[in-house]
């Protein structure tokens, strides 16, 4: 249950049904009422932060400050940027055409794929939700939204917030746990939209494959960090140690382990025992800015992590099943046959595991499932070079954790076990959007001409005129050739008039 009320029974394909009368209607397609319904979500954000972090900070302990920057500011800013760009996003395109198509009109209109199911997380329940459905109404799609019910403070504060703010009949909202989730997948959607573990992922690709519904899934698995002895130490345990710890590590993009040489791994231990200590202070379960484990569940799987790990902790390792709180842990010595190193850890735990080179470490990262996110620590190019060219990850950061997501012009998503399709920036709105080709042509006796060769009865030369036509060239761009000859057959009449009428004198 989501509150205290009990919720009411929804006709699942009922709604569905009608979320498709809605699209088939057309009420979503026009530019202007998608542009009312974003500043709508705009206005909504705004008017309502504390609420969104009031909600956050019930389901996850989530300090103000990690609030505003991983969740409220980032989709009011994601949100910013799509009504910045929204006018030119929006235009049909139009691409290069070839010589046989000078005269002719080739286009590429943005349309709606129609009705769309959101799926969302438990981890960031606000910003994974409402980011790719804000996409996906750009598009002039019905959207389907399905929040999370382990984050149970934010899924009511959607279904309580969202109806006054959008057009009810064009954003759904959905409540409820595993049974509405899988009543959802029965039913035909035009696009799937998926965030969560890869198990659950399987089964949602499976669903949309019987109607062949295409999708995108937004996964996980043990992203990696490779670090030399080339680097600025104390910078860079920082941000790894930051991106790991935000959120109680509990970041689909979380560092999940270190790969380093041993005199490395000596230094950066070194050097987390202080910073931790700065940031957490003496005792880290009093600290306001850790966050807590989301259930039991997941508290009950870490800590069994850390129980089958105790002979490597090298700091942290103490938790409270009462407080859900596990304490910045980090594992030394770490070898790939440990438990730790068999799923995605999703928790404040950070193994680290001596290897010699970066040679030793693409060989690793390439003997394990493809990460969502590869973060190397190295200040000489020909090493970052090598990684970059030789594994194959979601995405890369290169010194850092974490920051390549505030870039809205870097698509983000996974590949193989870590996912498929990507959304942020425009990249969200040409996720829900179907790209439909279209070629115009017109009656222009020269353009009939041209093309009359195609026409029975065949010959050789025919296929030799028409074959010497489409032929592709690399050449100048035929763009404006339409308007050379244009201008070209208006200059031939004009001196044509002109020496007649001299003629005539």
């Amino acid at each position: 249950m989501l509150s205290n009320t009990k919720q009411k029974p929804v006709n699942i394909p009922e709604i569905i049904q009608e979320a498709h009368n809605t699209f088939n209607s057309g009420k979503t397609k026009p530019l202007e009422w998608r542009k009312k319904q974003l500043q709508n979500l705009l206005r909504m954000y705004e008017e309502n932060k504390n609420a969104m972090i009031d909600a956050l900070a019930k389901d996850l302990r989530r300090c103000k400050m990690e609030a505003i920057l991983l969740e409220v500011d980032y989709l009011i800013n994601d949100l910013i940027n799509t009504l910045n760009n929204f006018d030119e996003w929006t235009k049909p395109e139009r691409p290069s055409k070839a010589i046989i198509n000078v005269l002719d009109d080739v286009v590429i209109y943005n349309d709606p794929y129609g009705v769309v199911l959101i799926i969302g997380a438990w981890n960031y329940p606000l910003q994974l939700l409402l980011l790719p459905m804000a996409g996906a109404i750009a598009a002039g799609n019905v959207v389907v939204i399905k929040p999370s019910e382990l984050a149970e403070a934010c899924a009511q504060f959607i279904v309580e917030t969202l109806p006054k703010y959008l057009d009810n009949d064009a954003v759904i909202v959905v409540e409820g746990g595993p049974e509405e989730s899988t009543e959802l997948l029965k039913q035909k959607f035009d696009y799937i939209f998926y965030t969560g573990g890869t198990n659950v992922g399987k089964i949602v690709y499976a669903a949309a494959v019987k109607n062949l519904t295409p999708v995108t899934l937004e996964l996980g698995g043990k992203s990696p960090v490779y670090i030399d002895n080339s680097v600025d130490m104390e910078i860079t345990v920082k941000r790894i140690l930051w991106g790991k710890f935000i959120n109680v590590g509990q970041t689909c993009i979380a560092p999940d382990y270190i790969l380093c040489s041993k005199e490395v791994q000596e230094k950066f231990v070194e050097f987390a025992k202080n910073i931790l200590k700065e940031w957490y202070g003496e005792d880290p379960q009093k600290s306001p800015d850790l966050c807590r484990i989301i259930n039991n569940r997941h508290f009950s799987r870490l800590q069994a992590l850390i129980d089958a790990s105790k002979d490597k902790v090298v700091i942290g390792g103490r938790y409270d099943a009462q407080d859900r709180f596990i304490a910045p842990t980090i594992l030394a010595n770490v070898t790939a046959s440990d438990k730790i190193m068999e799923d995605e850890i999703f928790g404040p735990i950070l193994p680290i595991v001596p290897i010699e080179n970066a040679y030793e470490a693409i060989k690793f990262i390439n003997s394990r499932e493809k990460p969502l996110v590869l973060y190397v620590f190295s200040t000489n190019k020909e090493v970052t070079k090598n990684i970059v060219e030789n594994t194959s990850s979601g995405g890369m950061c290169i010194n850092d954790t974490v920051m390549q997501m505030g870039v809205e012009t870097l698509p983000f998503g996974g590949v193989g076990n870590s996912g498929m399709g990507a959304y942020h920036g425009k990249k969200s709105f040409d996720t829900f959007t179907h790209k439909k080709s279209c070629l115009i042509r017109n009656f222009a006796s020269i353009g009939e001409k041209l093309a009359s060769s195609r026409y029975p009865p065949y010959s050789d030369g025919k296929l030799k005129f028409i074959t010497t036509l489409m032929k592709k060239r690399n050449g100048p761009s035929l763009k404006y050739l339409p308007y050379l000859l244009t201008f070209a057959l208006g200059v031939g009449i004009s001196y044509g008039i002109f020496a007649w009428q001299k003629v005539k004198k």
